[in-house]
């Protein structure tokens, strides 16, 4: 998708193939968008054909918000990235290692589940929907292939073959398009926030040793304190470059998956009415996925900020009064900065956590009952 940050010693020839693929990628989603949004506003009279037809077009602008951004970030992306490499190239005790293994095992497993049900709900809705309602013949003795996202006759005539195939394959690499961006952005966030959530429980083990040594650990106090305090600056640094890079991304996510959560209830609801088994089903999958993507966002959010809390218990239960002298002070302000430490935000309004996970379902739901009544 031409979202991977590309290296510094690129020649021009990579950036302008770089640069091919995102323009190509950003026709994509706006051959989805535009086409769709005429049919909607020029041609449809129906409230819920117009409702219906509101979700896909949120999910394209989503798309192409996080698309941009993503892009926009690349150099941050790759400051990450870097960060990620030095951390395992330089870990040296073994526990220290199983640690992070095992949060990148977590990590890993975050990623799988967001693009099978990404992916399970575009296989769904792009394929299974389709297949089910299968050719549609006009009273023209034209068959033609039911297009998921409509195409707008002001623009061109999609009941004619090949015009009609060509499309629908356009919509479908589209799709895959928008879906792959989603969880793209979805676990680039679990990946960095994991990451630091190993980092800090790497610091938190350093802690606990701090009086005392460990064998891969300077016989120096002092040395053992500056590299605690080392260790805490860089993960703090860590989380603000992996705030700085996906504010705007989780914004757009929230922002999105509210309305789109709403809606989507509403499609089960109306399809389950109309019985349409393959289209309450397709739906119900859809739900699933926007649910667990911004669960996701909120998750990494709740732990980051769980696990720099643990930072300061920690080293408030350690013996640190049996640290000499005046080097008991370097606790006060570890401690002070675990207390007032960054935090996973959507675009610096809302800050992510399970409570905004509850607020932004409740809210869903409230819009969903407001939609029900009006209409």
């Amino acid at each position: 998708m031409g979202l991977w940050p590309n290296s510094r010693t690129d020649s021009r020839s990579e950036q302008y193939f770089y640069w091919l693929i995102n323009i190509t990628c950003y026709g994509l989603i706006t051959f989805l968008f535009i086409p769709c949004a005429l049919y909607v506003f020029l041609e449809i009279e129906d409230t819920y054909g117009k409702l219906k037809q509101f979700g896909p077009l949120i999910f394209c602008v989503m798309a192409f918000v996080k698309y941009y951004f993503l892009i926009v970030h690349k150099t941050d992306i790759r400051e990450c990235v870097e960060q990620i490499k030095w951390d395992w190239q330089n870990i040296t005790h073994a526990k220290d290692r199983k640690i992070m293994i095992t949060n990148a095992y977590l990590g890993r497993k975050m990623v799988i589940i967001c693009t099978f049900f990404m992916y399970s709900g575009f296989v769904f809705y792009y394929v299974a929907i389709p297949i089910s309602v299968g050719r549609i013949a006009t009273n023209e003795n034209l068959t033609f292939i039911p297009l998921v996202f409509p195409f707008s006759r002001f623009i061109i005539d999609t009941y004619h073959s090949p015009t009609n195939e060509i499309v629908f394959f356009m919509q479908l690499l589209a799709g895959a398009l928008m879906h792959g961006i989603t969880s793209a952005a979805c676990s680039l966030a679990a990946a960095f926030a994991i990451h630091a959530c190993g980092q800090m429980q790497v610091l938190i083990n350093w802690l606990d040793h701090l009086i005392d040594g460990r064998s891969d650990m300077s016989e120096q106090v002092d040395d053992r304190i500056s590299d605690v305090v080392c260790q805490h600056v860089k993960v703090l640094k860590f989380l603000s470059l992996a705030e700085r890079t996906l504010q705007q991304i989780s914004f757009a996510e929230f922002l999105g998956c509210t309305m789109d959560i709403c809606l989507v209830g509403y499609y089960i609801i109306m399809e389950s009415k109309a019985n349409d088994i393959t289209s309450s089903v397709t739906y119900s999958i859809l739900l699933l996925s926007l649910i667990f993507n911004i669960f996701v966002f909120c998750y990494i959010g709740e732990i980051v900020a769980e696990q720099c809390r643990k930072i300061g218990e920690m080293l408030y239960m350690i013996e640190w009064y049996r640290l000499p002298g005046n080097k008991k002070l370097c606790c006060i302000l570890i401690i002070a900065m675990s207390n007032s430490s960054i935090k996973l935000t959507a675009g610096n309004i809302v800050e992510l956590s399970i409570s905004t996970f509850t607020d932004v379902v409740k809210t869903a739901v409230s819009f969903l009952n407001v939609l029900r009544r009006t209409t």
